[in-house]
């Protein structure tokens, strides 16, 4: 098996696709993750989040702290190849969070945002399937 760190051809295709994927998850969690954790309720309410002054805030927190966390771990554990099986793990973690906000914005009739659930939904799919499967890589 080619090692996958240095560019071999037929799977260099997919290392860049799937660096581009943990870097869009990356900065999308870490954005939101960082704003459910840094606003007041009515301050996320405001940027578009309504749901957030309807739940607990500590489940809002929590949830923004867990973002935060995976957006570190899609990219730091792969980036070091120290502990890379985390960044599946990460993806794993964010396709949960987005099944599960679906379900809530379905549940408030917020329909306009799905598009959004599904495809955050995506990329984390293809970089579980991606990093487990087509282009893992190996630790140290």
């Amino acid at each position: 098996m080619t090692d996958v760190t240095n560019g071999a051809t037929g799977r260099s295709g997919w290392n860049i696709g799937l660096w581009a994927a943990q870097v869009v998850l990356a900065v999308m969690y870490g954005f939101a993750g960082f704003n459910k954790v840094s606003q007041t309720m009515e301050g996320l309410a405001a940027m578009g989040m309504a749901y957030a002054v309807d739940f607990p805030e500590l489940l809002t927190r929590f949830i923004g702290t867990m973002e935060i966390l995976g957006a570190i771990g899609i990219i730091l554990p792969a980036l070091t190849r120290i502990m890379p099986r985390l960044t599946p793990l990460a993806a794993l973690g964010f396709s949960v969070i987005q099944v599960l906000a679906m379900g809530v914005h379905i549940s408030r009739g917020e329909f306009m945002v799905l598009p959004m659930n599904l495809v955050l939904l995506a990329l984390s799919l293809f970089v579980l399937w991606g990093r487990e499967r087509k282009a893992p890589i190996s630790p140290r």
